[in-house]
């Protein structure tokens, strides 16, 4: 191997395949990043054995090759030279990987390409596009409610429905529930479903924040594997296998109260009661109250801690309904309001024992439902 490319190009590949890189792994050879020559561009490939990101950079080949060596030590390495040509070669007898940037040099031991893990390829199932945009809205507004907690491995997946030209994306963590829709750019032949890990949207809406062209998407034959495609990036993952909860009983088919009100002012007057709610179980208490002839109605946010104290905060809210109170974990509140861009979203509420749900107004394709929490009111 022997060829010449830019600090830049090489140092972003590699921080976009980084983060595929095992830490902790029986396998010691995915801790490290398969560097090969491919069709005249230098391809990059690092493995966990449920992720896979591959990166194309742009490089000039004089001899091909491949070998593979430690993802963190090259990583950091690259990113430290200076912004110039990078010169790389490679002996194939002793595995010596050398890089040369201005004045810098190094010499890294490899491990053979031969030996790192075949990465699938995905190509004989369902196959669909999807603007970046919309799936990094999706992502955005679901990937949070997926459970972090591994003893139900399927709450760990955000569940993905291909149906027609519409994916609905739903995560769940037993305490709340996240349910998206969007277009696919390309119709499906089929309907499938699939149990996406969400680590891997997570990494993959970190990926495409530069990438304006539509994301292809593919899905093997067997549902076990997925795969992203970007302009120069795949991404691959293995599939959650099991059977995910029927989410859409759990959301409240009607209502006793609701309360439309301003997202920036809800989720300010929910960060404010949550200092509080700290030492208090995270619990934030919220009054809906309809208006009169003489006032608008209103939402009151507060929060006690038996300790430390207790604040409450007030917002102008349009109310329909009755009066009524419910409590919610304050982080919870804080998670969906945050990914809002609407100006104004709906709380729906039936009693104090039942799930709050949160719409944002104008759109009807996103569903939040949240379990309330337990206390007693005075």
């Amino acid at each position: 191997m022997k060829l010449s490319c830019l600090q830049e190009n090489l140092n972003r590949g590699l921080n976009y395949v980084g983060r595929a890189a095992a830490t902790r792994t029986t396998l010691p050879i995915t801790n490290n990043v398969l560097i090969a020559t491919d069709e005249g561009r230098l391809k990059l490939v690092a493995t966990n054995l449920e992720m896979a990101i591959s990166c194309w950079v742009g490089a000039k080949i004089e001899e091909e090759g491949a070998i593979t060596v430690p993802a963190r030590l090259l990583n950091e390495f690259v990113a430290s030279l200076p912004n110039d040509k990078i010169d790389i070669t490679l002996s194939p007898r002793t595995k010596t990987f050398q890089l040369k940037c201005a004045r810098f040099e190094a010499r890294i031991s490899g491990i053979n390409a031969k030996d790192f893990p075949p990465i699938p390829t995905a190509e004989d199932g369902i196959n669909t596009k999807i603007s970046v945009e919309a799936l990094r809205k999706g992502i955005g507004r679901v990937v949070f409610a997926a459970a972090v907690d591994e003893s139900r491995p399927v709450l760990t997946g955000v569940h993905a429905e291909f149906e027609g030209k519409q994916l609905t994306l739903a995560a769940a963590d037993g305490f709340r529930l996240a349910v998206y829709k969007l277009a696919l750019s390309s119709t499906v032949k089929e309907k499938a479903i699939a149990i996406i890990p969400a680590k891997v949207l997570a990494e993959l809406n970190r990926l495409a924040t530069e990438h304006e062209e539509n994301i292809e998407i593919k899905l093997s034959n067997n549902k076990s594997q997925i795969l992203f495609r970007l302009k120069d990036i795949e991404v691959i993952s293995q599939l959650i296998q099991g059977g995910f909860p029927q989410y859409s009983q759990l959301i409240p088919q009607s209502f006793s109260t609701r309360a439309v009100v301003n997202v920036s002012q809800f989720l300010g007057a929910t960060k404010t009661a949550s200092i509080f709610a700290r030492d208090g179980s995270g619990i934030v208490r919220l009054v809906i109250t309809p208006g009169t002839k003489a006032s608008h109605g209103k939402l009151t946010i507060a929060a006690r801690s038996e300790e430390i104290g207790d604040d409450i905060g007030e917002i102008d809210a349009a109310v329909e309904g009755e009066e009524t109170k419910i409590a919610f974990n304050g982080k919870y509140l804080i998670d969906v309001l945050s990914v809002l861009n609407e100006q104004q979203v709906s709380l729906e509420v039936t009693s104090p024992s039942s799930p709050g749900v949160i719409r944002p107004v104008g759109t009807d394709n996103y569903t939040h439902v949240v379990m309330p929490m337990f206390v007693q009111w005075d």
